[in-house]
């Protein structure tokens, strides 16, 4: 996913229109989750990029999305670049 959300909707609350982001951000990383995994596969990995307003984008962990939704809801940045690329995971062995 690739998108740019504004953060101000006309006839819609602030709130909720960040709500609304958040949403949609949680229900894509969940519906990613949920396809089959390849052979040899043993989980999904995210490659997440968050920019606020005209800023270039920052790589960050998908745990960290939230966080960066709100933090540009509070600089009150025009828009916000999400971009969520899945990838395949392999567990490293410990030891």
């Amino acid at each position: 996913m690739k998108k740019i959300f504004p953060l101000s909707v006309p006839g819609h609350q602030p709130p909720r229109v960040v709500a609304s982001i958040k949403s949609d951000v949680r229900k894509y990383v969940k519906r990613e989750r949920r396809k089959p995994l390849p052979e040899g596969v043993d989980f999904w990995d995210f490659d997440c990029k968050v920019g606020q307003g005209d800023e270039a984008p920052v790589a960050k962990h998908v745990d960290d999305l939230i966080p960066a939704i709100d933090e540009a809801a509070a600089k009150d940045c025009g828009q916000i670049y999400i971009e969520i690329l899945a990838k395949p995971g392999v567990r490293a062995k410990k030891g």
